[in-house]
Order: structure tokens, then C-alpha cells, then sequence
């Protein structure tokens, strides 16, 4: 969205520079301009039909917005200005953000005229019907003092007045203009004969005199057809108000006579019969003992069109059933409208003043706001799908439009958006897709998901270079039970299982029952082939399980077909068809069994669980050891603390770095008990060297399945006291996968720890995706710089700019941050240029055992 400068105010000396001909010419086009902007009563009835509804509304906003010469201000109850359009700017010389939410009696004073001002206004709140227009003489809080020509009309929300709308005009120089034709004297018959405006004399109810003007406006050729002629002779019987128009007329003169002059809006009728709304200035002048009437009239049928239009297109605005909300040109709500309070919940006070995305939850990501606003800018408008933000909390979908309003310049006046709850469609479209795309009987995703899905599948593990497979199942003799016990009972059989699949997969896989007795699992994103057996091994033992349907007892199987992407097919029908192939193999040497169509993989899979028996008996046989990498301040060079990390010194294989092991750890269960076994020896080590007169603090590293067991406060402490360490010596470090999947609890969780005294820090920070406000409600003292930015960071532009946000983020929550993995100079001078702590990596040292850590780092000086 572009910004625009607000237009600046007009001194009275310009204005009053205008020449009198200009300004009567500019009142005219301003009268054809605002009608045809605002809104018409046909269109309004559409006003929810999409386009058209922000259509209508951008014609309403940029004639009340950026009309010319007429102000429109709008108040409530209180007196507040709750709309102060451009031409109120210009006018009155007050800024918009300097009225908006002040007493308007605090910016205009009506002169003399105040208390007859306050009664005008309240009458309107207390009836509910406008006021004859009149005219004002108004002293700014600017300092200005002019003439306006005001009219005032309620607006209804729910047959409650909700504000007064107000349209002025500026008069002063129509004033100086009507006061010098009276004082001219010899030359008032020229000006009486060139004045733009109608005039005529009237005496004894009779027209005495009429100008040229007159006989345009009324359709009369010659001065004898209205010479002589009574003054009820060109109004109609009766006014809009129902009384008699020479009864009415009567007493806008005895106004006139009262007040020396009197100004009022009359409906005349034109030779043709043709009613027409005019202006009327009434001025009497006393001549030896007569009084003349000085009549000046001009046509304002078109003003009179657009203030209905804009009482009109107010009253859409307030009792429209979408949300309509309006901005200026600086993106600050200006207005909304009671269908938006009710949907969002906020009152036009508590929004205000502040930007429209503050209402939609997913306009906060940057990047989707600027795809928004480079639509808005390139094309005026944009409409799409958001969720939206109650001021409760919850999230909803919700249609957006937005319109941008301009004014004949091309720059921005104001911004329109139209927002509708589709929660009830979305429910709608949901339970439809729903029954499109699942099993009817077990509820499962049926072929149609699971090929879309498949599809979407294989194409982000083509990007990401990443494998999944498919698991095709086939019960073993499942025709059997529906033979001798029936189909009911196969149907609650099939349900049975397919919620035991379900169980067996995360969140991210897909279980689809293709018919009859045959289902597939979809695992994503697998890495290596070892987990896919550990869940096929998982499946078949929860298929497997006793069933107890109607009384009856039975044990079923099922025979597993596995094919992987992309060793086994790069598309939907090869890695299905070799699934099928697989899971046949499999039914050839049994039941209860799985095949992998890759032989390879079968290989690897025995190589897996010859590595899962060996991992459990490692722990008893104590071949895990732990190495230390030392953690340098990046200030004054000195060691700050020691990273533990485990290694397994397999009996046949030699030394062996976590990656070959962790992951087979988590899946067999043990990285709990491996974990608890690394905080007690760290705990220890620690405590030995502090003992030795070198406290430091050292950093534990914990995985996602410590971290959500029950036990791991109990673990933590009981370690700690086992050493006898003091808690500000350890450190632990969390990735950012697991606070983003922790509820509530995992922040209590972290809480606790902190309050001990425990140090907490983010590891790998960059790769997930936590957010600056996510942070702040995290009890954490350090960031950890992945290493998999430091390595490129003096070549790649983009790792240096995102390191660098990293710094400044961390700094502004006043957090720790340590890069992993630094190994050149290069790459040291970087950080330390740019604010990082701490470091860790070859480029101090390398992780060391304990005592070759002790001989190189903790001599004595």
C-alpha cells in the first residue's frame, strides 16, 4: 500500500483570494462530482455481492473522504469527532489526527451562537430527524473565523441514532459578496444584472424585479411572464414536509424579517411543471416605509441528490450485513462498522487508530503481508482468503477485500476492506470434501486423498531430495471371518484395525483403505530405510493383537508390501504397483510378515536390528563415553563452559559419532535411558573439575523423548545431587522442533527449570520456526547458532544477513548467543564483528576426552 501526505490546510487569506465567480462555479461541479461518486440505491442492494460491495464503498469513501469544499465531520453521542474528511482539513485548517477523538465544541465555536448550536444538536439525538440547513458563523481553534452553510442528519445503528453526520459549506466570501451588493448602490443594477445566482425583488408577496439568472433558472424567455406574478407561483402546493408552500414561505420571511437576512433550502417548480431543489437567500430591505424582499436563489438539486446519497451510503455502511472497515492513507483505521464489531468483537474505540492487519491473524507473516500489500499497490485491490482474530483470542476463516480509494491525482485517500465470516461455509465445504475424500465406513482417507496426497508427497521429496514409502496391507484369511461370523462383524473389524493403524503412524503419514480388506500407509519423509521396518514391525504386532466384537474372540494378520521413493518408482502407480508386488512376495512365505521390494533395503534392515541388539546391551556393558567441546567467550578468548557429547566405542566397530546411533536409539526407546546416563557423567565431570578449582559450566544436550517424559524434572535433580552440583553449572540444550510442539506444559516445564537455577539455551536456532513473539514467552538464556550457517558465512550473503538478525534479535531479548561450528579465522573475526558471545568449534579445539580436555585447557597458569 502506497503512502500519501495528508493534503495541508488552506490559510483564509487564500481563500479569501478566490474570486466569487470561481468559487459559485467550483459549489456547482462540486455538486455533480460528489453525486455521481456516492452511492446509488440500487446499488447498494448489493452491496455484499464481492466486487461490487467494494466498488459502491470506494465512490462513498472518496466523496466523503476527498470531496471538494464540502466538510464532513461525524460525532457521537458524546461529542467526540469520530470522521474529519480532507475539505474539514482545508477548510477549518485542523488535521485530521489532531480532531479525530476531540470535542468538536472544542474546535469550532459557533460565536455568539453556541448554546442555539448545542440545542440544534441535541434536538437531532432526542427526534432522530435532521435540521433545516443555516448558516454559521464559526470561530476555529486554528484561529479562523469564516461562514459555513451547515447541514445535519442523524445516522441509525439498529434504530439507535449511532452519529451525527454534518456537511458545511464555506460561505465568507458569499457573505462579503450579498453585504457589498447591498452597500454598491449605483452599481447594483450591473451586478444584479451579470449575477450567476437568480435574484428577484419581491413586494406585497408580488414579484417587482427579476434578473436574467431567474428567467434561466425558472424556463421563462421573457421578465413579463414572471413580473407581477405572485411568489407562490413557482413553488409547488405543498413542501417536502407536507405543509402548504405559502404557509411555509410566510415564515421563512417573518426569519428573514427577525434576523435581517435568512438563508433556507425551498422546492421550487420551473415553467415545465418540474419540482427543483434551490438555496434560497432572503434579505429584506426597508425602502421609505416599505420593506423589499431581496431574494437570491440558486439551484441545488444535485447537492440535495448527494446528501441523500450520503445518508444513504452512511446507512449501509452501519447496518450492512459484511464487515466494512476504513483506513486512511497511512493504514489507521478510520471507521468501522457494526457488522465487523460483531464479527471480530472489537468496538470502533478499541481499533481506531491502528493498523487493519492487528484483525487477521495471518496478515502478521511478513511475507504474506507483502505479497498483500504489492497486490493492493500494483492492482488497487486485493481479495482472497485469511484467518481471521477475535479480540477473544480465536482464530476464524474469513473472505478479505480490499479496495484502495484515490482521489483525481492518483494518490491515496483512504483503504477499504470488506471482511465476511466463512466459518459456516468452510464447516459446510469441509463435511462434503470430507465424505468426497474418505472411507465411509472406517472414516480413513479413501484412494482419491491418498493418490492427491501421494502426488504432493512425491513432489516435496523430489525438492527436498528426501524418501518416503508406502506400506501396502492385505489381511491374512479375512474372508474367512466374514464367512463364518458376517459382515457386520467384518465391517466392526475392519473399524477396529483401521484405528490401530492410525495409532501406529505420526500425525504426517497417511492411512488409506483402499476397499475390502486392503490399506496403505504413507510415511513421509523416512531418511534411511530403518524406521520403515520398525513401523511395519509396529503394525504387524497391533493388527496381530486379540479382537473382541459381539461376543466373539479372534486373532487376525496381515501381510506388509513396502516400496520406497525413489529406489522403487518416482511416481504414484510404479511405487503402488511394487508395493502390491512386495506385499504378494510377503503373502508367498507366510503370514504376519513384510517384504521390501528393494533387496538392498532388506539388507540394511538386518544390519539395523544387528545395531538395535548391540545398543541394548551397551548401556550394561558401559561402551559409551562422553567428549567435551570447550565454549570460548568471543571477548576475551576464555573458556565459558564445555558441550557434552556422547560416543559409542562398539566392541566390533570402533569409535562411533551419534549419527549412527541416536536415531536407532529413539526408535527402540533407549534414548532415555542413554540421556539420563549423559546428564549423571556430565554432571560428575563437571563437579570434579570445579573441585580442581575450574568451574564451568557444561551443556547437555536433551532429545524429544526426554523431554516429554514425566519424569525428567526428578532425572534432573536427582543428577545434580548425585554430583553435588550446583544448578548454574548446567546447561541444557533444546531444540527448536520441541518448544514448537509443546503445549503450555512444555513452557511450565521450562519455567521450573529456570527457577532452579538451570541454564537454558536453543540449539540449532535458524533451522525451525520460532517466532520473535513465540521467544519472549520462552524462560531461555542462549541462542545456538546451527552450524550449517557458520560454514558458509564469509561466501554466502544470505548466512551472513540471517547470523546477523539472529545477534540483533537475541540482543533485543537480552539473550546469549553461541555459534557452533566455526573452524577458520575468517569465520571467527565475522561473529565477533558482529556481536556473538560465544563460539565453539575446530577453530579452538576439537571434542577431547576428559582428560585430554583437562591436559589442554585447565593447566594450571
Amino acid at each position: 500500500m502506497a503512502d500519501t501526505p495528508k493534503p495541508g490546510s488552506t490559510p483564509e487569506s487564500e481563500l479569501g483570494s478566490q474570486h466569487p465567480e470561481s468559487q459559485r462555479h467550483d459549489e456547482r461541479a462540486l455538486s455533480g462530482n460528489l453525486s455521481n461518486a456516492l452511492v446509488h440505491e440500487n446499488s447498494t442492494r448489493r452491496i455484499a455481492s464481492g466486487n461490487e460491495a467494494i466498488d459502491v464503498l470506494s465512490r462513498f469513501v472518496s466523496a466523503i473522504e476527498y470531496t471538494p469544499l464540502v466538510a464532513i465531520q461525524s460525532i457521537d453521542r458524546t461529542g467526540i469527532v469520530r470522521f474529519w474528511n480532507s475539505m474539514s482539513t482545508t477548510i477549518y485548517g485542523i488535521p485530521a489526527r489532531e480532531a479525530i477523538g476531540r470535542r468538536l465544541s472544542d474546535l469550532l465555536q459557533h460565536q455568539d451562537k453556541e448554546p442555539e448550536f448545542a440545542d440544534t444538536i441535541d434536538h437531532i439525538w432526542q427526534t432522530g430527524q435532521a435540521v433545516l440547513p443555516r448558516d454559521w458563523q464559526i470561530t476555529t481553534s486554528a484561529g479562523a473565523n469564516l461562514w459555513v452553510y451547515s447541514t445535519m442528519f442523524p445516522v441509525f445503528r439498529e434504530k439507535k441514532i449511532h452519529q451525527i453526520f454534518c456537511m458545511d459549506i464555506d460561505i465568507t466570501l458569499r457573505k462579503r459578496e450579498e453585504q457589498a451588493l447591498l452597500a454598491l448602490g449605483a452599481n447594483f443594477r450591473t451586478l444584479f444584472d451579470r449575477s450567476a445566482d437568480a435574484i428577484l425583488l419581491i413586494e406585497d408577496n408580488y414579484f417587482l424585479e427579476v434578473n436574467p439568472a431567474a428567467l434561466t433558472l425558472f424556463g421563462y424567455a421573457r421578465k413579463s411572464d414572471l413580473v407581477g406574478r405572485n411568489s407562490n407561483d413557482i413553488s409547488p402546493t405543498t413542501q417536502p414536509d407536507g405543509k402548504p408552500s405559502s404557509e411555509k414561505f410566510s415564515q421563512m420571511l417573518e426569519l428573514a424579517h427577525q434576523n435581517g437576512n435568512y438563508r433556507f433550502d425551498w422546492l421550487h417548480v420551473n415553467a415545465s411543471g418540474e419540482t427543483f431543489w434551490t438555496e434560497v437567500l432572503c434579505t429584506e430591505i426597508p425602502i421609505d416605509s416599505k420593506a423589499l424582499l431581496y431574494i437570491v436563489v440558486r439551484d441545488i438539486r444535485e447537492r440535495k441528490h448527494a446528501e441523500q446519497s450520503l445518508q444513504l451510503a452512511a446507512q449501509v455502511f452501519e447496518n450492512s450485513q459484511e464487515g466494512i472497515l476504513i483506513a486512511d492513507m497511512n493504514q489507521r483505521i478510520v471507521s468501522i462498522n457494526r457488522a465487523l464489531s460483531d464479527i471480530t468483537g472489537y468496538t470502533i474505540d478499541e481499533v481506531v487508530g491502528k493498523e487493519p492487519q492487528s484483525l487477521c491473524v495471518a496478515m502478521r507473516d511478513k511475507a504474506q503481508f507483502k505479497t498483500i500489500s504489492d497486490e493492493v499497490h500494483a492492482h488497487d485491490r486485493w481479495q482472497g482468503e485469511l484467518w481471521g482474530r477475535h479480540c477473544n483470542g480465536r482464530g476464524f476463516p474469513l473472505w478479505l477485500s480490499i479496495s484502495v480509494v484515490r482521489d483525481s491525482h492518483r494518490n491515496v485517500v483512504n483503504y477499504i476492506a470488506i471482511m465476511t465470516d466463512i466459518s459456516d461455509r468452510k464447516a459446510s465445504e469441509e463435511q462434503m470434501r470430507h465424505m468426497a475424500e474418505h472411507d465411509f465406513l472406517t472414516g480413513l482417507p479413501n484412494r482419491v486423498l491418498l493418490l492427491d496426497r501421494l502426488q504432493q508427497a512425491i513432489a516435496v521429496a523430489e525438492r527436498n531430495a528426501i524418501k518416503l514409502a508406502l506400506l501396502f496391507l492385505d489381511l491374512d484369511r479375512f474372508k474367512h471371518i466374514n464367512d463364518s461370523f458376517g459382515h457386520h462383524v467384518g465391517d466392526k473389524l475392519l473399524q477396529a484395525i483401521a484405528e490401530r493403524l492410525t495409532k501406529c503412524v505420526r500425525a504426517i503419514d497417511t492411512v488409506s483403505r483402499l476397499g475390502g480388506d486392503e490399506f496403505v500407509i504413507m510415511l513421509v519423509d523416512v531418511g534411511r530405510g530403518e524406521p520403515i521396518s520398525h513401523i511395519a514391525d509396529n503394525v504387524l504386532n497391533a493388527v496381530s493383537m486379540p479382537y473382541s466384537i459381539d461376543g466373539n474372540d479372534f486373532i487376525i494378520t496381515t501381510c506388509i508390501g513396502i516400496s520406497t521413493y525413489p529406489n522403487d518408482g518416482t511416481d504414484m502407480d510404479t511405487l503402488i504397483k511394487n508395493a502390491d508386488t512386495a506385499m504378494y512376495h510377503a503373502k508367498g512365505n507366510g503370514t504376519n510378515r513384510y517384504q521390501f521390494f528393494d533387496d538392498e533395503m532388506n539388507r540394511r534392515v538386518v544390519e539395523r536390528t544387528l545395531l538395535e541388539n548391540s545398543l541394548r546391551s551397551a548401556l550394561k556393558s558401559s561402551e559409551f563415553v562422553l567428549e567435551y567441546q570447550p565454549q570460548m567467550d568471543m571477548r576475551t578468548g576464555q573458556i565459558v563452559g564445555v558441550e557434552a557429547l556422547i560416543r559409542w566405542a562398539h566392541p566390533a566397530l570402533g569409535l562411533m559419532l551419534p549419527s549412527r546411533f541416536i536415531a536407532v536409539a529413539e526408535e527402540c526407546g533407549l534414548i532415555v535411558p542413554i540421556g539420563d546416563w549423559v546428564m549423571r557423567t556430565a554432571c560428575l565431570q563437571a563437579k570434579a573439575w570445579q573441585d580442581n578449582g575450574h568451574p564451568l559450566v557444561v551443556s547437555v544436550n536433551l532429545s524429544v523423548a526426554q523431554f516429554h517424559q514425566k519424569s525428567l524434572l526428578k532425572s534432573i535433580v536427582d543428577a545434580l545431587q548425585q554430583a553435588q552440583l550446583a544448578p548454574q553449572f548446567l546447561e541444557l540444550e533444546i531444540t527448536e522442533s520441541i518448544l514448537m510442539d509443546e503445549a503450555k506444559g512444555g513452557i511450565d516445564t521450562l519455567r521450573v527449570l529456570r527457577n532452579i537455577g538451570i541454564r537454558l539455551a536453543i540449539d540449532d536456532f535458524g533451522t525451525g520456526f520460532s517466532s520473535l513473539s513465540y521467544l519472549k514467552r520462552i524462560p531461555i538464556n542462549k541462542l545456538k547458532i546451527d552450524q550449517s550457517f557458520v560454514r558458509d558465512i564469509t561466501v554466502d550473503p544470505e548466512d551472513a544477513v540471517i547470523i546477523n538478525a539472529i545477534i540483533v534479535m537475541a540482543k533485543s531479548l537480552n539473550l546469549t548467543v553461541i555459534a557452533e561450528g566455526v573452524e577458520t579465522q575468517e569465520q571467527y573475526r565475522f561473529l565477533q564483528a558482529h556481536g556473538c558471545d560465544e563460539y565453539q568449534g575446530y577453530y579452538s579445539s576439537k571434542a577431547l576426552t576428559a582428560d585430554m580436555f583437562a591436559r589442554q585447557f585447565l593447566q594450571p597458569s
